[in-house]
């Protein structure tokens, strides 16, 4: 089959389209019957020997066709290398213009009999990325029925895959204590002794950690704990407010402000929150009793916009596979939202 080059798309016949799009979903019909293709393409179908190009009645190699596309079109060279991965797995995959670089089928299906699953970007390893672009392309991909994959293209040319979505993680262990326990700071922690106040926020709700008969809380945990009226707290220089509280964690601990308030919205939502330190990260939750099942996310409090890059969103999310969790970056705001990334194999 032969096509004929026209700037940034590759145009045939009806007799040498039709085969290409009845059996691949390669191109697309044009007025009058002719069929076009778009260069990543022709690129893919000249690479696999099933299509020549012609350039000025010459017919293009490999090596022309992908240079004059990477001439035409920005970042060719990551939609090539993220489309051909796609078509090598069996999925049919279309090229889009606008936000999202192409929308993707599950393997077995069709356009004629099926509605894309993802839409996909295509992206380097290098380029770094605002956490609130992926909050509103995950919004407008839910409000469509489809999910956000994003494909990352290593040096290598090696491809990982990342589902994004939004959720709503929800617990079964109610936040609040009746009653007040009493604490005593001392340096970055609070210290609750009375073995009934002890009792009183460790057995049933969970909050911080027993070691020989003595409770220990972090500050977070005893800033929310006296939010609720559950705790006093006493320093060295006497009894301590909430405010004081607060900005003495404000001095011992880095983005105290925007931890407090992840924490907050995790316990409010019945889940139980403990340190994520030896996962790389803020937070570890529980669905129910940490004593009965094991942490189901770990947490990551981000501000809501907020650079950064793939190889750490990477390095993040591999983690969370190896411990058998799911990540969760939670966006504060106003309010707090939960984005999950997971790696997917298409």
């Amino acid at each position: 089959m032969a096509g004929i080059l026209k700037g940034d798309c590759v145009a045939l016949t009806q007799k040498e389209g039709a085969p290409f799009y009845s059996r691949g979903n390669y191109g697309y019909p044009q007025s009058g019957g002719s069929f076009e293709m778009d260069l990543i393409e022709a690129t893919y179908l000249v690479e696999c020997d099933r299509l020549e190009v012609l350039s000025d009645g010459k017919k293009m190699t490999f090596e022309e066709i992908f240079c004059h596309s990477s001439s035409v079109l920005d970042d060719f060279d990551i939609k090539y290398i993220v489309y051909r991965d796609i078509r090598q797995r069996g999925c049919i995959v279309r090229n889009e213009c606008g936000e999202y670089d192409m929308t993707m089928y599950e393997r077995g299906k069709n356009i004629s009999n099926s509605r894309p699953q993802y839409y996909v970007r295509a992206v380097s390893e290098r380029t770094s990325t605002n956490i609130s672009s992926f909050k509103d392309q995950i919004q407008e991909t839910q409000n469509r029925g489809k999910q956000l994959l994003y494909a990352v293209v290593d040096e290598e040319g090696d491809l990982g895959y990342y589902a994004m979505s939004k959720v709503n993680p929800r617990g079964k262990v109610p936040a609040e204590i009746i009653g007040t326990a009493e604490g005593r700071l001392v340096r970055d922690r609070v210290f609750v002794f009375e073995p009934e106040s002890c009792e009183l926020l460790n057995s049933k709700a969970f909050y911080g950690k027993m070691i020989s008969g003595v409770l220990q809380l972090s500050i977070i945990e005893a800033c929310y704990l006296m939010h609720i009226g559950a705790l006093t707290v006493s320093g060295p220089d006497g009894r301590m407010d909430e405010s004081s509280l607060k900005e003495y964690g404000r001095a011992v601990q880095e983005e105290f402000d925007m931890r407090l308030s992840a924490y907050t919205d995790l316990r409010g939502r019945g889940l139980v929150v403990k340190a994520g330190f030896k996962y790389g990260t803020h937070f570890r939750v529980y669905e129910e009793s940490p004593d009965d099942c094991h942490a189901r996310y770990l947490i990551h409090s981000v501000p809501a916009s907020t650079i950064t890059m793939w190889p750490e969103i990477s390095r993040i999310v591999r983690l969370s596979m190896g411990v058998k969790k799911d990540i969760l970056f939670c966006r504060v705001t106003d309010r707090t939202e939960y984005l999950i990334f997971k790696w997917v194999r298409p």
